[in-house]
């Protein structure tokens, strides 16, 4: 039976490592766009070995990149990857029957992620986003972190799990917490929210045990519980950081003095 033809689209910087494995997984696509922004490593050789229409813009954050990814696309349905994720061939079956007749406007899918050492336990919840979506009814949420694809219309479930093989270690987890909770100020302080103080002091432990708890990743032994760490560190961050804008009326703070010389 025909399907509708599928664009896939990955936006890349320096992801040599794993963007072979990612469009190895979406060989059956008719499509394949990698909007890189800069790469210095052999990302875009790789790409374009494999069959990619590579195109090279600046990065312009993370939703705008993505979107600029999505409008290269040459058809309607676009399945959107990371560089650092793949489909699974069982995902990759779905994806291709469901468009043989798409009933809805977009799909969620699920994610594994890869916890430091080892994939999160079987029974851990997975992440879900929409991934697969008819781009003339859909777009990128606009927002500096975390985004998302905002569907125009009914959105179903495809059980379809992507591998996500993410930071690799601790550091890397550490630093993406601390750079992406900066990019948030923004978004959160366009918001407003009120009682930081109390949302420093008690959502870093909530975040945790929904984490560590709710979310099943108490099964992965060490793996999981550093993990969750990490993530009630970045909930802090996040609050502690627009604390610090709002209290600084906007401006960075400075020290009270400088020294001309730069020497402590």
């Amino acid at each position: 039976m025909a399907r509708e033809p599928l664009s896939v689209v990955v936006t890349t910087f320096d992801n040599a490592d794993t963007i072979g494995t990612c469009l190895g997984s979406v060989a059956f696509a008719d499509d394949v766009v990698v909007l890189d922004s800069g790469s210095r490593d052999a990302t875009r050789d790789i790409a374009a070995r494999l069959g990619a229409r590579v195109e090279v813009q600046p990065f312009a954050g993370y939703s705008a990149q993505k979107q600029a990814a999505i409008d290269l696309a040459r058809h309607r349905w676009v399945l959107l990857l990371d560089s650092d994720e793949a489909l699974t061939p069982a995902a990759a079956g779905r994806i291709r029957a469901v468009l043989e007749a798409p009933q809805a406007a977009g799909y969620v899918l699920l994610r594994r992620e890869w916890v430091f050492w080892r994939w999160q336990p079987d029974r851990a919840r997975l992440n879900h986003y929409v991934r697969l979506f008819d781009r003339t009814r859909a777009r990128m949420s606009g927002h500096e972190v975390h985004e998302s694809v905002v569907v125009d219309g009914p959105v179903g479930r495809l059980e379809a799990v992507i591998d996500h093989y993410g930071e690799r270690d601790i550091e890397g987890r550490v630093e993406k917490a601390n750079r992406y909770s900066s990019l948030q100020v923004r978004d959160r302080h366009a918001r407003a929210p009120r009682f930081l103080r109390a949302r420093m002091v008690v959502y870093p432990t909530v975040a945790f045990l929904r984490y560590y708890l709710w979310r099943g990743h108490w099964r992965g032994g060490w793996a999981g519980f550093i993990a969750a760490r990490v993530h009630a560190f970045y909930a802090f961050l996040k609050y502690a950081k627009l604390y610090e804008l709002r209290r600084s009326g906007g401006e960075r703070h400075r020290p009270p003095f400088e020294t001309e010389s730069g020497e402590d």
